[in-house]
């Protein structure tokens, strides 16, 4: 698809973007809305190094925006282990039109993003049901695969304590079984001792 972002009018008028920002906040914004890295979905990979290269701006300038943005404004989100940036409204105003071509490329990117609780975040605000529902068929496989692999961890934790409980059963019988053959050896040897005293003595005598 074209490579290139839209960006209402109406973003100047916004009381979040209008009486909230301060010029800087306004120019991230901007940035975030149509760097290089964004895609159709809102949910693109990108570095804060990155980031502060595009804007001339350090590091920890870049980091100060970006809490602003997630804890103040809360109009982001970023995962630091995956590098995943979602922009919240990013459906609301983008993802109108749901021909082929669209749909192609949102499920195409759907399959890329590697951290699911951005796709709900970002399916939150999308108001055409059809894609809205796209997104939220991504969250659900992840739901399934996660109840899934959590059963299986459930029936192996099962298994392996009634394994070790019959292990356990098992040597406990093994280990009083030869305790008592051990006692029953011990006794006939006294015994034997025994007799051969009796019998030396009544030979004494």
């Amino acid at each position: 698809m074209a490579k290139y972002r839209m960006v209402r009018t109406n973003f100047w008028t916004n009381p979040v973007v209008s009486e909230e920002m301060s010029p800087e906040d306004k120019y991230f914004y901007l940035y975030l809305l149509t760097n290089p890295n964004t895609t159709q979905i809102g949910i693109y990979q990108i570095t804060k190094k990155q980031m502060a290269f595009d804007l001339g701006y350090s590091i920890e300038s870049v980091h100060a925006l970006m809490e602003r943005f997630i804890h103040h404004h809360l109009l982001i989100r970023y995962n630091p282990e995956t590098r995943e940036l979602a922009i919240k409204n990013w459906g609301k105003d983008n993802l109108h039109a749901c021909g082929k071509p669209v749909i192609d490329c949102i499920v195409s990117e759907l399959k890329e993003v590697e951290d699911h609780s951005l796709i709900q975040y970002v399916a939150e605000s999308i108001q055409k049901q059809e894609i809205r529902s796209l997104f939220e068929s991504f969250c659900e496989q992840e739901e399934r695969s996660v109840d899934k692999g959590e059963r299986e961890q459930d029936e192996n934790d099962t298994y392996k304590i009634q394994y070790e409980e019959m292990d356990g059963s098992f040597t406990s019988r093994h280990t009083i079984r030869g305790q008592k053959e051990k006692e029953n050896k011990k006794e006939k040897k006294n015994n034997n001792k025994k007799f051969l005293t009796h019998i030396v003595r009544t030979t004494l005598r």
